[in-house]
């Protein structure tokens, strides 16, 4: 007679085909931290990939963003001089550490416990990173403001980011980004990277970019704060004509007439603040197209699922003021007196937008680089600041 079949106490399996345990995070070393967008790369070929694309020299420092459990790290490492990895999370900054400890990698490898966006970053040559979804575009802006940008930066993003990245005029996905990185730099796509070769897999695909900051002589010869600030107002709402943009906003004239009056005191030049006669004041409201529907393109929506920080540590002081205060238009007319100075910006923007450049009519998403260095130059030369 066979033996009756027994199991053990709590129906534990003993055999080497059990299943695999239905919580699956008792098996990790660490549960992942959404908080930071934690998506580790696990295909080894995508990484090769990654560091391949670099093009290091022997001779580089890289500054690795977000190393994670260190598996670029260490490939990295094989072609580098030295690494400096950016973590916010001290477990995976342990985790890299552990990877290289005891080994000759270990003495150039710099781990620096932090947040990127907000630290004093050492001298490096390169960057390549598995950007956390949340910094994507803090990361990108700063890389592109330092004084001394990178030769070459390799990105991993969400692919919608990385779309806009190299998106052109007419196109859905432009917006500040876009120019913004196509002025100051090369930008090329990589690879498209699928969700599943990331632990735990995010809820869509990514892609890698290649970004070349233009140095030397390539690099134009213009304040990053000074067109910055100026595309932030144009691609608030990218879908409005120019001329609702800047005379359609009263935040936006508010905000230039203090820099107004700010560059004329660096500059002794007197301003008129007298109360503005009321036939100078009598001046109808323009007709603007304010309730154009936000687009994707637009800085206050990404669209999607679209992870972007919620700090402004890369906006211009001048814009947290106005983003403090709302950017919509309001529906009732003051009754506030204007000064002269005031009715005198808004005839400076108007000069600019119908006389100097002709861009009045058009609308963010269809300008390339060329209007707005055009329209930069004419406020500019109208004494109007944005930095």
């Amino acid at each position: 007679m066979g033996k009756a079949k027994s199991s053990k106490r709590g129906g534990a399996s003993s055999g080497p085909y059990e299943r695999p345990s239905k919580h699956p995070a008792a098996n990790n070393v660490f549960k992942f931290n959404k908080d930071f967008g934690q998506h580790i790369l696990k295909n080894p070929g995508i990484a090769e990939t990654i560091v391949a694309k670099a093009n290091l020299k022997p001779t580089d420092t890289v500054l690795e963003v977000g190393p994670g459990t260190g598996n670029l790290t260490v490939k990295i490492l094989d072609q580098a001089k030295k690494v400096i990895a950016v973590e916010m999370d001290p477990r995976m900054a342990a985790e890299t550490t552990k990877r290289v400890q005891g080994k000759p990698e270990q003495k150039r490898l710099e781990v620096l416990l932090g947040d990127v966006i907000k630290t004093t970053l050492p001298g490096f040559d390169v960057c390549i990173s598995n950007t956390p979804y949340a910094i994507s575009s803090p990361l990108v802006f700063k890389l592109l403001s330092l004084p001394n940008p990178p030769r070459t930066a390799v990105l991993m993003f969400q692919r919608e980011f990385a779309l806009r990245l190299t998106a052109r005029p007419n196109d859905p996905l432009y917006c500040r980004l876009s120019v913004n990185a196509q002025f100051w730099a090369r930008v090329t796509h990589v690879l498209k990277v699928g969700r599943n070769n990331f632990r735990p897999p995010p809820q869509v695909d990514s892609s890698v970019v290649r970004i070349e900051p233009k140095l030397g002589s390539e690099r134009p010869n213009i304040s990053f704060e000074e067109w910055d600030g100026m595309l932030r107002v144009c691609f608030n709402r990218k879908n409005k004509t120019l001329r609702a943009s800047w005379l359609g906003n009263k935040e936006v004239l508010s905000m230039l007439e203090r820099n107004y009056r700010l560059w004329c005191a660096t500059n002794d030049i007197p301003v008129d603040d007298s109360i503005a006669d009321e036939n100078e004041d009598d001046i109808e409201e323009m007709e603007v197209d304010e309730n154009v529907p936000p687009s994707a393109g637009d800085e206050d929506e990404w669209g999607g699922i679209m992870d972007v920080d919620g700090q402004d540590e890369d906006t211009p002081s001048f814009f947290k003021e106005m983003k403090a205060s709302g950017s919509e238009i309001p529906k009732t007319k003051s009754k506030r007196k204007k000064t002269r100075v005031a009715l005198l910006m808004k005839e400076k923007v108007r000069k600019v937008l119908e006389d100097v450049t002709e861009l009045a009519d058009m609308r963010s998403g269809k300008c390339d680089e060329n209007d707005f260095l055009r329209l930069l130059a004419a406020f500019n030369a109208e004494g109007i600041h944005f930095s």
